[in-house]
């Protein structure tokens, strides 16, 4: 079994956890191939086998691995996608954070979460990505999310006006701080916090949520997935800024975006015993009473 290690940063907390990990594999003869960065970062730090590989993007990461570990948080998992893009090389997110909805694994359960698996006792879950097909070349061809796209004001004085058109029907125009389309990954991310519903990750739907919308009586709405969006800001300035996941660029009006789902989707590792109602009610403390 071959094992790539991603990681973006690192802290003398994560050592013993970082240790046991490497520790375990090697003992249970996995290859392991390390992402240069980290393992500058690391390597002081621990204990590596002499017959490890490396790789430093896309390029190199190689179609032999098996898995893929996101040793971070979730914005960590998300840097992972340039590097496994159409590959679907399974990720596994081990959360040395605090929340972490994608990685769910925590850094107390990183023993058991390897032998698991060793043993093969894990399944797959497919997430979807949505895809800006136009202004083409923006994001270069990272043009694909797996949480969102959203396009906010670049200016803090006024608000913008987006129009929003579903398979070429007028949906409305937005006015707002911005507008946000997400995956059911995404719905429990920056969605959430605007206010929009939790989708169930399976779910083959997109949500629309505006941010701090002018109009209250405008809600977060859902729609199918296979649905092509198209987005026409207007407004008093003529540029705005749109993001996909962690990267941003600014733009002028003159463009339509243009979304839609994209060809192929992300195989995130669930260790068996574990569901997305368990890891939301653990992450948004449901049920947290002192009668239950």
């Amino acid at each position: 079994m071959k094992i790539a290690l991603f990681g973006k940063n690192f802290d003398k907390q994560r050592i013993p956890f970082l240790r046991n990990m490497i520790e375990t594999l090697t003992q249970n003869h996995v290859k392991l191939v390390l992402y240069i960065p980290y393992y500058e970062m690391i390597k002081a730090e621990v204990v590596l086998p002499d017959d490890i590989g490396f790789f430093s993007g896309h390029h190199d990461i190689g179609q032999d691995i098996d898995m893929l570990f996101s040793i971070g948080g979730d914005g960590t998992l998300l840097d992972v996608l340039p590097i496994v893009q159409e590959t679907e090389i399974p990720i596994l997110g081990i959360n040395m954070g605090r929340l972490g909805f994608l990685s769910s694994v925590s850094k107390q359960e990183i023993s058991q979460a390897v032998k698991n698996i060793i043993d093969g006792r894990y399944h797959l879950e497919h997430r979807t990505l949505l895809q800006l097909d136009s202004p083409h070349g923006l994001f270069s061809d990272l043009n694909y999310a797996l949480n969102e796209l959203t396009v906010f004001r670049k200016e803090t004085t006024s608000l913008i006006v987006i129009n929003v058109y579903v398979d070429d029907e007028f949906v409305n125009a937005y006015w707002a701080d911005g507008l946000i389309i997400a995956t059911p990954t995404g719905s429990t991310a920056y969605s959430l916090s605007a206010g929009g519903p939790i989708l169930i990750p399976t779910t083959e739907n997109f949500v629309i949520t505006p941010i701090a919308t002018h109009n209250l009586s405008v809600r977060p709405i859902v729609i199918p997935d296979k649905s092509i969006i198209r987005l026409k800001v207007v407004g008093r300035h003529t540029k705005y800024t749109i993001s996909m996941d962690s990267r941003s660029e600014v733009i002028d009006e003159s463009f339509d975006i243009v979304i839609k789902k994209a060809d192929f989707g992300v195989k995130l590792v669930i260790m068996d015993g574990k569901d997305f109602f368990s890891t939301i009610r653990e992450k948004l403390l449901w049920g947290l009473d002192i009668r239950n």
